[in-house]
């Protein structure tokens, strides 16, 4: 027997510290490799930590809340002996990613939809420390008991796909019978199984929504995320429906640490860094939004989630392309002008405000823009940002409109030279082939660093976005 103790490592961001957000393990417990032992926050996600050792946890050294430096010990734990050495050595750098990737709190979704198994392999990549045949071992264990986790409700839809065409066909005939009929079936026995992906279906636990209650509109039969969020009365899952009530305490003091203050320090750096200028315009979006509900109805988007995000996301780059200077970095030595779009969106959080950004879009599909939009919001709203979603952008946007709001003066993400304020968009009185009639309207706003970007360029910039935004159809050309 040795004790072996476990630093708190730098998970791949230049960290100097990090919060212990909750244990989970305890003094005598048995772990395994790879396990899971804690949640980390950093000044940008929340990470897990899993076990480089398999043995039993001797003592906790840290507690939960405490804020601990990289490299001191956070537990030990006591293991066989060579055996746990011997093999520590011996792992791959890909080795972690393989393993991680079946995380057994996101094993529906990664047995089923690929992409978020590759997203959880982007979060395991932090860590960097797992073994070599740990992969072997994890999915073993998860092959061998697969219902366990898993809710009755879930099994009919994945394990007996032959049913799926005749519980889908008589849909389109008899619509608003189904939905009536499912709720005091048995889901297992019943012949119109619910039909919702591992994602869908973690959203409706999240929401408190119970699937067979939610009448499906997809066009397969299946639920797909805005039934769910119909269903609970919700318009955004950042929306706080109750209003809370004040206490016995007068005043509130919270520590400024982990997301908190890294913002704090970005717009302080930002504001006494860059010379921001911004300018405003309106812009009739009424084919913008006519657009979406077309990519709505299109079956090759069907299950993502299409908005007036994505057309501006595809305005802003192809704006891009035209004044390449508003996607450069800058220093007093230099400034670099990159040909390539790292689009970061700004994302309003339970722990804070966070800007991910996703790498190349410029060369990514509409559809594929669109999902990757979709997948870095909700990795956003679960507190699962990889550090590496958060480094490296080279141009924002915020969508300020999703609370109601019609523009702001928004704040350049350090690092970069440029961001896009993408106001509420609602139907406003508009001059329109020389008379004034009902429009759907936005208002635009964008800020510089005025040391790289002059009023020329800015202004052409923002014309530019506002053309697409009032003709999307000029992205087919």
């Amino acid at each position: 027997m040795s004790t072996e103790n476990f630093e708190l490592p730098d998970v791949g961001e230049g960290l100097t510290e990090a919060e212990i957000v909750s244990w989970h393990v305890k003094a005598g417990d048995t772990v395994e490799l790879n396990q899971t032992l804690c949640e980390i926050e950093t000044a940008k996600s929340i990470v897990e930590l899993p076990s480089p050792f398999e043995g039993r946890v001797v003592e906790l050294f840290a507690s939960e809340g405490q804020t601990v430096d990289v490299g001191k010990h956070i537990l030990s734990i006591e293991t066989a002996g060579a055996s746990s050495g011997s093999e520590t050595p011996t792992a791959a750098p890909e080795a972690p990613a393989a393993d991680l990737e079946f995380d057994a709190a996101q094993a529906d979704a990664a047995s089923t939809v690929s992409t978020e198994g590759a997203e959880s392999g982007a979060n395991s990549v932090l860590v960097g420390y797992g073994l070599g045949d740990a992969p072997t071992t994890r999915r073993r264990k998860k092959s061998a008991a697969p219902a366990q986790p898993t809710r009755p409700a879930q099994i009919p839809a994945p394990a007996q796909p032959s049913h799926r065409p005749p519980a889908q066909a008589p849909a389109p005939v008899a619509g608003g019978a189904q939905p009536q009929a499912r709720p005091g079936s048995v889901p297992a026995a019943s012949a119109s199984p619910i039909i919702a992906k591992p994602p869908i279906r973690k959203l409706a636990k999240d929401l408190g929504v119970d699937l067979s209650q939610v009448e499906p509109t997809g066009l397969a039969g299946e639920t797909t995320r805005d039934d769910v969020i119909r269903h609970a009365q919700q318009a955004s899952v950042f929306k706080n429906l109750e209003t809370p009530i004040w206490g016995e305490v007068r005043e509130e003091k919270h520590p400024v640490k982990g997301v908190r203050k890294a913002t704090a320090n970005a717009m302080v750096s930002s504001m006494f860094t860059a010379p921001h200028v911004t300018l405003f315009t309106d812009v009739d979006a009424t084919r913008t939004m006519e657009f979406v509900k077309r990519l709505k109805a299109s079956p090759d988007f069907a299950g993502v989630k299409v908005s007036p995000l994505l057309i501006v996301a595809r305005a802003v780059m192809w704006a891009i392309r035209r004044n390449p200077t508003v996607n450069a970095a800058w220093t007093d030595e230099e400034y670099t002008i990159k040909h390539y779009v790292n689009l970061g969106l700004a994302a309003a959080t339970p722990r804070g405000l966070i800007v991910p950004n996703i790498k190349d879009a410029h060369a990514m599909t509409l559809h594929q823009l669109a999902q990757a939009i979709e997948q870095l919001t909700y990795r956003a709203r679960d507190g699962k940002t990889p550090p590496t979603e958060m480094r490296d952008g080279t141009f924002t946007i915020t969508n300020i409109g999703v609370f109601g709001m019609d523009t702001g003066t928004p704040v350049i993400n350090p690092g970069e030279v440029g961001i896009l304020a993408l106001g509420t968009i609602k139907l406003k009185p508009w001059v329109f082939e020389d008379e004034v009639r009902p429009r759907m309207v936005t208002t635009l706003g964008a800020s510089f660093d005025h040391r790289l970007v002059d009023g020329d360029v800015a202004s052409r910039f923002l014309a530019d976005v506002a053309t697409i935004v009032e003709e999307p159809a000029l992205l087919l050309d």
